[in-house]
């Protein structure tokens, strides 16, 4: 194979000859790609579902670039992408012998419907298939925090390569010999914006969780003396905790409780809001709505836990709070986050967090990886055909 400045042309050796068989695009232009979802929610996901929703940015994003994409998810997904599924529905609750079910089928369609440049998982149980195709690299990525379990499982599996979506999640995690960081990214489109929100309150968004901090967000505009509207809902393990910690604050009469809410919803909440409360108490592997209020130009007050310090531009796309009395200072009527360039810190978080810059990254990773032979299997195939 000889690459010229404009084109990639390939050579076969013929009776001792070197013989031009195609010219083709560049190398990179085009790809091959099997992106693996979860079989326990839509892509993307109707309501809560960060990593589809992730696997769904990067799917719309490698077809818009014109790469070969099919996504194996389930057959409720709205993807560009060829879809394929074994399940027609979500299979919510999460249950270990589905994902193992919905990882194995999709690795053995990528074996019969090769050849492919790459595979992309982001269920850890395809880890253990990939033992069964050692000729197509793999990436998987790390959406979790860090699972002493998972973590042993990684080591058995050091052919593929891993993203991690922060650096704080990469260096809690278990050494890898492959492992580049690609933080999460959205597309911005899909977030409305003012420079002068309209509302007087701030906000929580997530899972009604201890370690997520929607008691101590209620708590810290009680006391800054701001009203507070708190969206999400609670998942089976919290729930003996929201009756006993988080509903009698609910029934404050600063608190508006929205219950879980769609992406219209999400998008003109947080345009209006003041600000975006994250007082977390665990090490955040990443924090999706984070970017999601930014994006929106809504200043972001959080703890500095796990990847939120790398997240957070203090100042300009919010403020890192020291402690719970610097969080209430912060968002008092008038108060610093009121002084936040709203303009300034969508602009920001367009260029760090948008989806086109996560693709991006993602293509570059493909690149130094993909799987040179699918690329000359494909020519002979155009070739006889």
């Amino acid at each position: 194979m000889r690459r010229s400045e404009s084109f990639t042309y390939l050579y076969v050796v013929r009776l001792g000859t070197l013989v031009k068989i195609e010219e083709s695009k560049p190398i990179g232009t085009v790809m091959r790609i099997a992106l693996i979802s979860t079989p326990f929610l839509a892509v993307p996901p109707q309501r809560y579902g960060g990593t589809e929703l992730i696997v769904h940015e990067l799917a719309e994003g490698l077809v818009k670039r014109g790469h070969d994409v099919e996504l194996f998810a389930t057959g409720d997904s709205r993807t560009s992408a060829d879809l394929r599924f074994l399940y027609p529905e979500a299979q919510w609750p999460p249950e270990t012998l589905a994902d193992l079910n919905h990882a194995a089928w999709a690795m053995q369609q990528v074996v019969d419907g090769g050849p492919f440049d790459i595979i992309h998982a982001h269920s850890a149980v395809a880890l253990a298939c990939s033992r069964f195709i050692p000729d197509v690299p793999m990436v998987y990525t790390i959406h979790h925090v860090r699972d002493e379990q998972l973590s042993a499982f990684y080591r058995f599996y050091t052919a593929p390569n891993y993203i991690a979506i922060s650096e704080d999640q990469r260096r809690r995690e278990v050494p890898l010999p492959k492992v580049t960081v690609i933080h999460h990214g959205l597309n911005p489109a899909r977030f409305q914006f003012t420079s002068k929100p309209s509302g007087d309150y701030v906000c929580f968004i997530g899972r009604f969780s201890e370690i997520k901090g929607p008691h101590t967000a209620i708590d810290a505009a009680r006391l800054a003396e701001v009203p507070i509207r708190i969206a999400g809902e609670t998942h089976p393990p919290d729930a003996y905790w929201e009756v006993a910690t988080l509903e009698p604050r609910l029934a404050q009469p600063h608190v508006t409780k929205l219950g879980p809410i769609g992406q219209t919803a999400k998008a003109a909440l947080l345009c209006q809001a003041r600000a975006f409360l994250a007082p977390v108490t665990w090490n955040e592997p990443f924090g999706l709505v984070l970017i999601e209020a930014m994006l929106s130009g809504c200043p972001v007050v959080a703890f500095p836990r796990g990847s939120i310090p790398e997240l957070v531009e203090d100042g300009v796309t919010g403020f890192i709070a020291r402690s719970f009395e610097h969080m209430v200072e912060l968002i008092r009527p008038g108060g610093a986050v009121d002084g936040i360039d709203r303009v300034r810190c969508r602009q920001r978080a367009v260029e760090r967090f948008s989806a086109d810059r996560m693709v991006d990254e993602h293509v570059a990773l493909y690149e130094r990886i993909r799987n040179p032979a699918a690329l000359m299997r494909r020519s002979s195939d155009s070739r006889v055909a």
